[in-house]
């Protein structure tokens, strides 16, 4: 028996109707972030490492902040400088969420990076950045667990060296867990939307 046109074209409404959630639950939402997605694609922070204090800390003294984690080295002639003067522009547009953040700028250059010359250097670029050097073996170690490279690029003299390094900024949660990878390329836009996102309740969240 055939249903009338009216009957059939209600049937029809009602089972495109039905169908309608289920395909809004297979859609999946784009990831919010703009920088770099490395979760679960990089190990959680740690480290035991001198910091421009000359105190002894580990991964654990900042845990409950997000940590920008960089290596450089105080005698860089460009790309440190300006990485660092670019992350300072991004928490001063944080404002008071920047409390909640800490630049951790690893010296890939121990031999000449004393704690007191790394303290004045990272210090004279943004209160939340810290100075981090170690022995050359920790270092290195630090720098493989990240997949980081530095050489030592010869001189004329023993003090005129310069270090060829990596320049990525490893972002990590207020867990230590690695969440993003940015670059000295990517706008402070991009920095402040993920800072923001992840610095926000739940924003940390895996």
């Amino acid at each position: 028996m055939k249903l009338p046109r009216l009957a059939r074209l209600a049937c029809l409404s009602i089972m495109v109707a039905a169908s309608l959630p289920l395909a809004a639950c297979q859609q999946t939402a784009p990831p919010p972030w703009q920088l770099s997605d490395i979760s679960g694609h990089m190990p959680d922070l740690s480290f035991q490492l001198t910091d421009d204090q000359g105190k002894t800390v580990t991964a654990n003294d900042y845990r409950g902040k997000v940590t920008l984690l960089y290596f450089g080295y105080t005698h860089c002639p460009d790309v440190c400088p300006l990485t660092l003067a670019h992350l300072h522009a991004v928490m001063q547009r944080l404002g008071k969420l920047a409390d909640g953040v800490r630049i951790l700028f690893v010296s890939v250059d121990p031999a000449r990076d004393t704690a007191a010359v790394l303290h004045g250097y990272v210090t004279a670029f943004d209160s939340h950045a810290v100075g981090l050097t170690g022995s050359p073996s920790d270092i290195e170690a630090l720098s493989k667990r990240y997949r980081a490279a530095f050489t030592r690029e010869p001189g004329q003299a023993s003090e005129g060296y310069e270090v060829s390094h990596s320049s990525g900024i490893y972002i990590f949660d207020a867990h230590g867990k690695a969440r993003l990878l940015a670059t000295p390329a990517d706008s402070q836009d991009k920095l402040v939307h993920d800072l923001r996102l992840m610095l926000s309740p739940g924003g940390d969240a895996p």
